[in-house]
């Protein structure tokens, strides 16, 4: 087996492409030893000194790590892991497959051709350059032409996040969808 990984834009995480499947379907995001109970994957990474986040998608593991520790070090370490995991045959998730994406807060009095627009752009041009990256983008919600958005994974902590939601994200739906004002991150 052989793993490869990828730089994020953020410094304190890193993509690690096992060459197989991970998720069949969503994405996990934990950001503690004590979230990543469903998963034996995460369960093992946490097991690591300096492992802060490890971040599920389809076909890569995002790992963050935490400031005093050097990619140097850690890398091998994740690596190591991961094969183990996927040699042992365990499988990624315990209970099924990810679970669903967290609740949006109400649209109430919102339109609905308008969020769904919003979220198609998103889905479509927003998520796929962002799972590129390690990360995800999770839609929350849309009020007073705001739009909510959730960033997990490398995205979540990231140096650049901002000039990603603002000069990116929120420029290509303000361009598309003219009711939207601004876009704001929410955890």
């Amino acid at each position: 087996m052989f793993i490869q990984t990828e730089d994020t834009p953020n410094p304190a995480a890193l993509k690690f492409l096992p060459g197989k499947a991970v998720l069949e379907s969503g994405v996990a995001d934990f950001t503690s030893r004590d979230a990543a109970q469903r998963s034996p994957l995460a369960r093992l990474l946490f097991e690591i000194d300096g492992v802060a986040g490890v971040f599920l998608g389809s076909d890569f593991v995002t790992v963050t790590k935490t400031g005093d520790k050097s990619w140097q070090v850690l890398k091998p370490m994740v690596l190591g892991a991961v094969m183990d995991h996927y040699t042992s045959g365990a499988a990624i998730m315990e209970s099924g497959e990810a679970a669903a994406e967290d609740e949006e807060f109400s649209d109430e009095g919102a339109d609905g051709e308008i969020i769904a627009q919003i979220k198609e752009l998103i889905d479509t041009r927003v998520r796929p350059a962002v799972a590129q990256d390690g990360g995800d983008i999770i839609y929350k919600g849309f009020k007073n032409g705001t739009v909510y958005l959730n960033l997990r994974g490398s995205c979540a902590g990231c140096p650049s996040s901002t000039a990603t939601l603002k000069m990116g994200i929120e420029n290509m739906l303000k361009h598309y969808v003219p009711e939207v004002l601004q876009v704001e991150a929410m955890a």
